[in-house]
């Protein structure tokens, strides 16, 4: 399930470890561990919040709602916008401009925004719910999942046909990653595991199981082979993982890749 992971960029913590609807980012980058001592980080969540709540803000502005001196907000904003948590802009002046120069503003990066509770789950499940309701049911979510899957396999396919049969699961592992899940691929008996830690749509697929099976069907696919899922983060597992036989075959020599095993381990 692909999703862009939020978190701070470089020295953030990934979205599954940052607090959620209370309104706080748990981490907006990282400080030494005086830093934390002297409350640098909670500040710091302070003003990133500030501009979440107020809009676009200046630094006088912003010294003035927290109660900082305006040097303080500075080095927070700059620690910020290393971060890509909030970037500078000159302010919009409606209205007859006056002398000098426009005021610099500070305002969330899609990053800093995508850090703070947005409901996309909520959103994306009551989408999902709407479809079964009104467009076909159960059969509706499944065309949606896999069609969504479809879309995806295409840059997973080259990855993982560019490989030699034994590393494409490593190659796919790889792939997986660089779309936020944070996946490893292990040797097994008579096989591999394929083992994502994070899964972006976790919440909504508690709700919708065809998002995994869509995904399961689509491993086997990609590697030629049939693939059992053996855990999942929706269901409650620490990890999604997924057994992989050994492949002696390569994906080309399996046009029509035998059909996967999309159910739980029953162990």
């Amino acid at each position: 399930m692909t999703q862009r992971t939020a978190g701070w960029p470089g020295r953030g913590l990934p979205a599954s470890e940052e607090l959620r609807n209370n309104g706080v980012v748990k981490n907006v980058g990282e400080a030494p561990q005086e830093e934390l001592a002297t409350g640098e980080r909670s500040t710091r969540n302070r003003v990133a919040r500030s501009i979440l709540d107020h809009g676009p803000s200046t630094v006088a502005d912003l010294a003035g709602r927290l109660g900082l001196t305006q040097a303080a907000v500075r080095r927070h904003l700059d620690a910020l916008v290393a971060d890509d948590v909030v970037e500078a802009r000159e302010q919009r002046v409606y209205g007859a401009r006056t002398r000098g120069r426009p005021a610099k503003v500070f305002a969330l990066t899609d990053c800093g925004r995508d850090a703070f509770d947005q409901s996309y789950d909520k959103l994306a499940a009551d989408a999902l719910r709407w479809i079964a309701t009104h467009s076909g049911g159960d059969e509706a979510v499944v065309a949606f999942a896999r069609d969504r899957m479809a879309a995806q396999a295409i840059a997973y396919r080259k990855v993982v046909e560019a490989a030699a049969p034994e590393d494409r699961a490593e190659a796919l592992a790889k792939a997986l990653s660089a779309d936020g899940y944070a996946a490893t691929a292990r040797s097994a008996p008579v096989g591999e595991q394929l083992c994502q830690h994070h899964c972006p749509v976790a919440h909504v697929a508690e709700q919708f199981p065809q998002l995994c099976e869509a995904e399961t069907e689509l491993f086997s696919q990609l590697l030629g082979t049939h693939v059992q899922r053996l855990a999942t983060i929706a269901h409650g597992d620490g990890v999604c993982t997924t057994f992989i036989p050994k492949i002696s075959k390569t994906v080309s020599d399996l046009p029509n890749a035998s059909a996967s095993t999309a159910g739980r381990n029953p162990a």
